[in-house]
């Protein structure tokens, strides 16, 4: 007997809904829905321990999957399972974790796990756009305390209209495309990516998805609500104690409020705060620090926070001695490293990024493999941060989700800038040397200038740059240029992207309630000018892109040829295009053009000879002589029945001349007329319909002889042969 289910539709306005239904799937979770829209369904599960763990943070871990089956499609790989996330997983996984995280309680330290696969696909859905609908709306079912429900919303400008949740193809139309992600009250995310769009612009986008998400909080509290919403389980809180709070606030407040406003570098003010909490620690006995040491960190780390946030707040002054809107030193250098086809240094105060860019052909393309897309990037960025960077040492286990974020972000706010006709494929990949705040932002301004110094025609440079909120309700500072102490103890993280002429990408974490769209538009010009500021330290060391690829880097043709010449071109098991290479140092590389059905060929290579060489020999195989042409011709080969020539300007390219063809007169060896290696010009004629072979002529260039007069009544068989024998009687 099927269970009874509860759901509940959200109407989108325009002839398309969502559904959240529960009561079906996975019961033995806390909490589980299934969210669907057209023919996708997304299922979300929630679980929270009910054992606390010893750790000092929130161990929640969301896993967002989409499964190929799915589309129904098989997993790529010799393996054909689905194995570890892909980076376009994880990038969802991080979208929806942003908004999560927060609205758990503090003193909440129970494993949880919120885990969303993509269990039936639609090519007219994007399901990156429900994950965090899903998400909520499962701890909603749940007894699991969590403060407010939230949804996210992709919107898209496309014509100049906002779209909500459009479609993949649709938002290849689109010159905005965000994801935003809020409860009923308040915006908490922002992530996406614009066409030069204005800071009013993208305001607006950000209301027209939070009037929508309003919708989506009230359909789960509808769902909640007729599902039988539980009572929140308890558990126990931790511990506080105000005359202790009271004790270390008056020992450290005054000092830590004296250190911050000291305008120290970093090392010296993460040492003086250091020495602070150890003076702290020693106002307190061993058997005091045993029992209450979590909270004595806590209040000292709550005094440090207060004093360095009322700094800023009274005097305008920041941890490094900064104005609120003033951008720390720069300097750059573009074609540091000699080998690279690019390569830049970006250094803004403490935080350092070296840059490189390399050139390829389509084959380096990277390939995307999922169950709702398939297809490939021509131009892509990588970011790696290791622990030097920040003066740490620790275990690194592969790529982590904070670097693809990272990467993906600087991706977003180039890739637009990167021509449609660049025939390469681009790989910027950015090294973090050194960080104290906003080295994705350093990776945009580094990944501008390695291009730039590629030789990569940008349509404009980029910069980026990471600003910070502080507000205690009633006053508030925008801060440029956020230091990573700031990003910590502030109220929002926004970075933000873009040419002198509009925003290309942003990212937004906002920590505060009931945040002003006034204060958001302000905070964004004021980020405008700290990025026109870096984009004029950026085209001081680089004004424009370089005309040319250096001298080391590879230059790429392409050249299209009719479909039907591909296999000439790569021969019998790919002999002629692998000699090819090998003869002239090149790569080669055809693919087929899927709408006009042509073979397109890119020649990369150093050596100019070797790719002239290339073209040749493209020239010859798919050379094809026009019917009535003279053409120059070299005798290659002599036969007893003509000569085979070969057409001077496709080498490789051969033709029979038939000793009839040779001359007028009639010729009995080919050699009276041609020898081998002779250059002479023939006329081409096309397909001989009797022989079915070209036919090309060497005596129809020549002048014709006239024939001889005839006499009257002559005898007009005085020229045959006369010497047949007579006929014989027969026996």
């Amino acid at each position: 007997m099927i269970p009874k289910t509860f759901k509940e539709v959200i109407d989108l306005g325009d002839g398309r809904t969502i559904s959240l239904e529960t009561g079906k799937l996975a019961k033995q979770a806390h909490g589980s829905v299934v969210v669907q829209m057209g023919n996708a369904m997304l299922l979300c599960t929630v679980v929270s321990s009910y054992t606390p763990t010893t750790m000092d943070f929130f161990p929640l871990t969301l896993d967002y999957r989409e499964k190929f089956a799915a589309a129904g499609l098989f997993p790529g790989g010799y393996f054909k399972r689905e194995a570890r996330p892909s980076s376009e997983e994880i990038l969802v996984m991080r979208l929806v974790d942003r908004v999560l995280r927060p609205l758990f309680p503090k003193d909440y330290k129970f494993e949880t796990q919120v885990m969303i696969q993509l269990m039936s696909h639609d090519d007219e859905v994007m399901p990156d756009a429900l994950a965090g609908l899903a998400a909520s709306a499962a701890i909603q079912l749940s007894d699991i305390p969590f403060e407010t429900p939230i949804s996210e919303a992709r919107v898209a400008r496309i014509n100049g209209e906002f779209v909500l949740n459009p479609s993949r193809e649709k938002l290849d139309e689109a010159d905005m495309d965000i994801m935003v992600g809020a409860s009923a009250d308040s915006v908490m995310m922002v992530e996406g990516q614009m066409d030069e769009c204005s800071e009013e612009e993208m305001a607006e986008a950000i209301k027209f998805a939070h009037e929508a998400i309003k919708v989506q909080c009230e359909a789960q509290t509808r769902l909640a609500e007729a599902f039988g919403k539980k009572e929140t389980r308890e558990y126990e809180v931790a511990e506080t104690d105000e005359d202790l709070e009271k004790k270390i606030h008056e020992a450290t407040y005054q000092k830590a409020y004296d250190i911050a406003k000291g305008g120290t570098s970093k090392k010296e003010r993460s040492q003086a705060f250091s020495d602070l909490k150890d003076e702290v620690l020693a106002m307190f006995s061993e058997e005091e620090l045993e029992e209450k040491g979590k909270m004595i960190s806590g209040y000292f780390a709550a005094a440090h926070k207060n004093a360095v946030r009322d700094l800023t707040l009274k005097e305008g002054i920041r941890l490094d001695g900064r104005k609120t809107d003033e951008i720390r030193p720069i300097w750059c250098e573009v074609d540091y490293l000699p080998s690279p086809h690019g390569s830049s240094v970006f250094t803004r105060g403490e935080t350092q990024a070296l840059a490189t860019v390399t050139l390829g052909t389509s084959r380096e393309a990277n390939q995307v493999d999922l169950p709702t897309y398939q297809g490939e990037e021509n131009f892509y960025i990588h970011y790696n941060f290791p622990p030097f960077s920040t003066g740490e040492a620790y275990p690194i286990r592969g790529t982590s989700r904070r670097e693809i974020g990272h990467g993906n972000l600087a991706q977003r706010a180039l890739k637009g800038m990167i021509p449609a006709d660049c025939p390469y494929t681009v790989r910027v990949v950015s090294e973090v040397l050194e960080s104290n705040g906003s080295s994705s932002m350093a990776t945009v301004c580094a990944g501008t200038m390695a291009l730039m110094d590629a030789g990569v025609q940008l349509k404009k440079p980029v910069s980026g740059i990471a600003m910070g909120l502080i507000s205690d309700g009633e006053d508030y500072a925008v801060l440029s240029d956020i230091l990573g102490d700031e990003d910590h103890l502030g109220d929002m993280d926004f970075k933000v992207t873009g040419t002198a002429d509009g925003i290309t990408a942003c990212q937004m974490d906002i920590k505060i309630k009931g945040l002003s769209y006034e204060i958001l538009v302000k905070a964004l010009k004021q980020a405008r000018d700290g990025r026109l500021h870096i984009l004029g330290k950026l085209t001081d060391t680089i004004a424009e892109p370089n005309a040319n690829v250096k001298a080391h880097s590879p230059k790429i043709i392409t050249r299209r040829i009719p479909g039907d010449y591909i296999g000439a071109l790569i021969g019998p098991g790919g002999k002629v295009i692998q000699e090819l290479q090998k003869e002239t140092k090149t790569e080669i590389v055809i693919n087929e053009d899927p709408v006009t059905e042509e073979g397109v060929v890119e020649i990369l290579g150093t050596n100019q000879e070797g790719i002239d060489k290339v073209l040749a020999k493209i020239d010859s195989i798919t050379f094809k002589p026009e019917k009535g042409s003279v053409y120059e011709v070299k005798v290659i080969k002599l036969l007893d029945f003509g000569a085979v020539v070969e057409y001077i300007e496709a080498p490789g390219n051969e033709v029979l001349l038939h000793i009839s063809e040779l001359a007028w007169e009639r010729t009995n060896n080919v050699t009276d007329v041609v020898n081998l290696g002779d250059v002479i010009d023939v006329k081409y004629f096309g397909v001989d319909p009797k022989t079915r072979k070209e036919k090309v002529s060497r005596k129809a260039l020549l002048p014709r002889p006239e024939r001889p007069e005839r006499k009257e009544g002559g005898d007009r068989n005085h020229n045959k042969r006369d010497d047949r024998k007579p006929r014989g009687d027969k026996k």
